[in-house]
């Protein structure tokens, strides 16, 4: 199991030429103001209680697959959370809670998981970011998403000047959706899974991976055939980080899926669709983007739609945020003329707007 925390803090005043870039996956982002680098939970708390009572604004990074930050960086302090620690808390003959450090690679752990033989995580491999980010965006894939195992957040409240320990409905989560996403008032310490002990992995609910594991809706499949099966429809969608393919410099899914009224549906004309909440209507933004005329590789200046996935805008190497924007704008400008439905950026935009 990997160790627990660590002891250790550092302030450094960048470089003049340190930029944010070096900290996302997209790699794009201005200047810092100060980088603080914290491997323990305490250092964490006191780095942002230190930053607000001298009224510094903090931005809280990890595995910065989710953010977007502009080309004029952030001059407030930059608090890379570099915690990690994973520790079962309770357990019995079904299932085990564990206790997952925020700033834990969020991928590992899922091997981990699934290597323990933990089931309700598999389908969420290959997800770049930390733990902690996780209950942030509800993060979800392949049918599954964090909501359905969290069953306690630890964050520190700003407000407050405390540690809480939040349930799942404190938590707030929704689609892609959360109360720590549309506010900096909590900094999440660690997150606990309550999974369940099986070799293999929970019902498959995705349509696309119970096709390519030869099964079907409901059924359950060994715990490695599962993760290593999204992680190959992931690796083929350019959505599995590889510091070589230009197509994975990016945030993942830059849109999500637009959910509609029924009403409203009804008059869009026939289109690709799934139930959600309380008979309201999602729509796949990929099949939207494309439909409006904006395919794979459909380029802007440096940056580009991915070559294998219309959901991800991707860097090619010399772009810049505002030139990332510019073509989010295009899209979504494009996709409201054509269906009349508004597209909504998935990762959270620092310093800059769409």
């Amino acid at each position: 199991m990997p160790d627990a925390f660590a002891d250790h803090l550092t302030d450094t005043p960048p470089a003049p030429d340190d930029s944010l870039a070096a900290y996302t996956t997209l790699r794009l982002g201005g200047p810092a103001g100060t980088v603080t680098t914290a491997v323990h939970a305490d250092e964490a708390v006191t780095a942002v209680r230190n930053a607000s009572a001298q009224g510094r604004p903090v931005l809280i990074l990890a595995g910065g697959s989710n953010v977007v930050v502009g080309d004029a960086g952030f001059a407030g302090e930059v608090l890379l959370l570099r915690t990690r620690g994973i520790e079962v808390v309770a357990e019995d003959a079904a299932s085990v809670l564990v206790r997952v450090a925020a700033g834990e690679p969020w991928d590992d752990f899922v091997q981990y998981a699934v290597t323990s033989g933990w089931s309700g995580l598999e389908c969420l491999s290959g997800i770049p970011g930390s733990a902690g980010a996780t209950p942030i965006q509800n993060v979800g894939a392949y049918g599954q998403e964090v909501a359905h195992t969290i069953e306690a957040v630890s964050a520190y409240d700003r407000v407050d000047d405390e540690v809480r320990t939040m349930s799942p409905a404190e938590c707030g989560f929704g689609y892609r959706s959360s109360v720590f996403k549309h506010s900096d008032r909590h900094l999440v310490l660690s997150v606990e899974f309550r999974l369940a002990k099986s070799p293999d992995s929970a019902p498959i609910r995705y349509a696309e991976l119970a096709r390519d594991l030869g099964a079907s809706a409901g059924d359950r499949v060994p715990l490695q055939q599962a993760r290593d099966t999204v992680l190959k429809l992931r690796a083929g969608k350019g959505m599995v980080l590889d510091p070589e393919d230009r197509d994975t410099w990016s945030v993942g899914s830059f849109f999500t899926n637009p959910v509609v009224s029924a009403e409203f549906f009804a008059t869009l004309g026939e289109m690709p669709h799934w139930p959600a909440a309380d008979g309201t209507v999602k729509i796949p933004a990929a099949w939207l983007i494309e439909q409006a005329g904006f395919p794979k590789g459909f380029a802007g200046a440096g940056v580009a739609i991915s070559s294998k996935h219309t959901l991800a805008l991707t860097n090619r190497g010399a772009g810049t945020t505002g030139a990332l924007l510019d073509l989010a704008r295009t899209i979504r400008d494009g996709v409201r003329d054509r269906f009349g439905v508004e597209l909504h950026p998935e990762p959270v935009l620092i310093n800059c707007a769409l």
